[in-house]
């Protein structure tokens, strides 16, 4: 089934954005249709032209382009690609004559015409989405608006109608604006990537499209250019600025052998590359692509909003056609009270109650995309700010994952060799940190490994495997019991180990265990920075690890960690997330191998380190550190807790400024101009405020 993407332009709020969704999904040919307000793309899957859409689209008011993977279109500045804004700057400035017009004291039927002419201008593309709008028995603030400037013209109140429809225009340009400007800021990171690579070929180098470009290729990347499709180094030296990517800002040195990321930018080597994925599935296009389905989510703040809107709106409409009927009934003079009701009318629009939320999310998870972190929408951002506990998982996360092998302590008539190598012949099948070791260990040593038979894998314990028809197994202590092995002699040598802060692998096999195996990890770099981060921020933090007790209670000693949970098995690890959850509230958990899949999936939010290097960490967490870096988590939670404060801000200065002008409304207190000033006023406020979030110093303090 074919997909297809559109830019959609002209959308006020999100009922827009259901309006658009209902036109286009009722085309014969699609299957389905997805429009997001805060990203402003349609998404089409079935079989139907682009052109029925577009036309789609059009006929419901707005304007709808086809959406390429590289747009020139995208980058253009904003006032050349809006309609609505052209509008809006040509009302304006003929208001600003009409006003000048008055204060020269031109004739009457002048400045009349003048004002006709401003409102009509402005008010044009607000009166065909209205007209949409009601069509679809839907009201939005652009039939409000349009119904006011409509009554004040009816009452000749031409200079207050013209006020009414240019505030309200500019205001809806402005925050227009404001939303591009977040839009921009992650899908402009895919205009890094060159729209060429150097393809190495017999005869040279040659320039060709990066749609042309097949995987397994070999490109040049020479000093200062930008890496245009991800790929393995084959060979040279360089210091790789992957910022766009991993939000690092010092660059990393890289040698052959290493991954390179499309929008990188290259140091003072040359290099050339195995192109190991095509350009439609870069590292930097996929995470443009989630960020902006991450924006286009919805956090429950958005969903209580709009619930809110939907009952308010219609009350205020009614109060405001009891306001114009109900007081001349009496004996009150019609127009007066005709005027009041256009009033309230104006404070009924919701714009700035509705768009609060949507704009401090979409901003949020930009900001937070742009430091390396990459957030998986509004609901993701809200469980992020209300963490109380973050879990770590220890090998791998707090510490580097690549243990070294300290010591070989044989128990039988094994040497040490003999005992490596048959620990390394079985532990060569496993992907586990602790078996990388031993192999190494093992091949640094020049031994010679046999090929394993019956290889299998026990999750949390070890492995076990047939070598020249003998079975031997290799692993933890709890393996070890499986294995009716007799530890009570070892206990004093396991102790010594545990206290070293080391990890005891123990080889075996049907007669009892036959060597020990005493390995170390090292904490990562800024492992205790973040601890110290996470604590500052009230969460508690805690270890949840398949290693022995006393390894990881000398890890999480030396970095702080408040508390250890040991010798899990990836179902102990799960139960382990919900008792963290039952005594201290919602968890974040931490963490980089499949033993804590379960884990990471039943926590609150589940967190992946290093995503830049892994598609199914990248495409599966609920938060993915894009680099290796953990000092980039407590700056995530900053980060989503000042989100949550500014929604709540917005809401609050969206809701007292309406209370406050519906009460002085009924009293003469408020002019249309003024309900319009205040109305879009406070949504440029809230739009603002929701930007703030984009400059990195804001999430400096909780």
């Amino acid at each position: 089934m074919a997909a297809s993407s559109f830019r959609v332009e002209g959308m006020d709020c999100a009922a827009c954005a259901r309006t658009v969704e209902k036109a286009v999904g009722a085309l014969e040919g699609v299957a389905a249709a997805k429009v997001s307000f805060a990203a402003a793309k349609l998404d089409v899957e079935g079989d139907v032209a682009p052109e029925r859409v577009v036309a789609a689209v059009s006929a419901n008011g707005y304007r709808a382009r086809p959406l390429l993977a590289r747009s020139a279109g995208e980058l253009a500045p904003f006032w050349q690609r809006s309609a609505r804004a052209r509008s809006t700057l040509a009302s304006a400035a003929v208001l600003a004559a009409a006003v000048g017009a008055a204060l020269a004291g031109a004739p009457e039927v002048a400045r009349t015409g003048l004002y006709l002419a401003a409102a009509a201008v402005g008010a044009a593309p607000i009166v065909r989405t209205a007209a949409v709008s009601v069509r679809h028995r839907r009201l939005d603030m652009n039939v409000l608006m349009s119904l006011a400037a409509i009554g004040a013209v009816g009452i000749g109140d031409y200079a207050e109608a013209a006020w009414v429809v240019v505030l309200f225009a500019v205001g809806t340009t402005l925050e227009g604006f404001a939303l591009d400007r977040t839009r921009r800021s992650v899908a402009s990171l895919a205009a890094l990537v060159p729209e060429a690579a150097r393809l190495v070929e017999a005869g040279g180098e040659r320039l060709v499209p990066l749609d042309e470009v097949p995987v397994g290729a070999t490109i040049a990347v020479r000093p200062g250019d930008r890496v245009p499709l991800d790929g393995r180094i084959l060979s040279g030296f360089s210091a790789i600025d992957e910022s766009p990517v991993t939000g690092e800002s010092m660059p990393v040195e890289k040698s052959p052998g290493e991954d390179v990321f499309a929008g990188s930018l290259n140091g003072n080597g040359s290099l050339t590359v195995a192109v190991t994925k095509p350009a439609s599935e870069s590292t930097l296009q996929r995470i443009a692509r989630l960020v902006e389905e991450a924006q286009s989510s919805r956090a429950p703040s958005e969903r209580l909003v709009d619930r809110f809107a939907s009952v308010y709106t219609p009350v205020v409409v009614a109060a405001s056609l009891l306001l114009a009927v109900v007081p001349p009934a009496l004996g009150a003079d019609g127009s007066t009270w005709l005027y009041r009701a256009l009033a309230l009318l104006i404070v009924a629009c919701p714009c700035a109650l509705v768009i609060s939320v949507p704009v401090t999310v979409v901003s949020a998870i930009g900001a937070a995309a742009r430091r390396g972190v990459l957030i998986k929408g509004g609901q993701v951002l809200d469980d992020l700010a209300r963490i109380r506990v973050v879990a770590f998982d220890k090998t791998g996360t707090l510490t580097l994952g690549l243990p070294r092998l300290e010591k070989v302590v044989p128990l039988d008539s094994l040497t040490e060799e003999d005992a490596l190598a048959l620990a390394a012949s079985v532990e060569s099948r496993s992907e586990h940190p602790l078996a990388g070791a031993i192999v190494r260990a093992a091949r640094e040593r020049n031994l010679a490994l046999a090929l394993p038979q019956d290889y299998r894998a026990l999750p949390g314990r070890g492995g076990v495997a047939r070598l020249d028809g003998r079975s031997l197994w290799v692993g933890s202590r709890r393996l070890a019991g499986e294995q009716a092995a007799d530890l009570v002699p070892l206990e004093p040598l396991l102790a010594r180990v545990a206290e070293r802060g080391q990890t005891a692998v123990l080889l075996g096999d049907a007669s009892g265990v036959l060597a020990v195996l005493a390995l170390a990890d090292r904490p990562r770099e800024g492992a205790r920075e973040a601890v110290r981060a996470v604590r500052d921020l009230s969460a508690r933090t805690v270890v949840l690890t398949g290693d022995n007790g006393r390894a990881a209670h000398a890890v999480a000693g030396s970095l702080g960690v408040d508390e250890v949970r040991a010798e899990l098995l990836p179902e102990d690890k799960l139960a382990a997330i919900r008792s963290l959850e039952r005594a201290y509230g919602p968890v974040l958990m931490v963490g980089d191998g499949i033993n804590d899949a379960p884990a990471l999936a039943a926590a609150s939010v589940g967190a992946a380190m290093g995503a830049a290097g892994s598609p199914v960490a990248l495409e599966s967490a609920d938060l993915a550190l894009m680099s290796d870096d953990l000092r980039k988590l407590p700056e995530a939670l900053r980060l989503a807790r000042r989100a949550l404060r500014v929604m709540r801000e917005n809401i609050a200065a969206s809701l007292l400024v309406k209370a406050a002008f519906v009460g002085l409304v009924p009293f003469g207190l408020v002019t249309l101009w003024m309900a319009v000033a205040a109305d879009m006023g406070v949504s440029l406020v809230v739009t603002l405020n929701g930007l703030r979030l984009l400059r990195r110093r804001e999430t400096a303090a909780v």
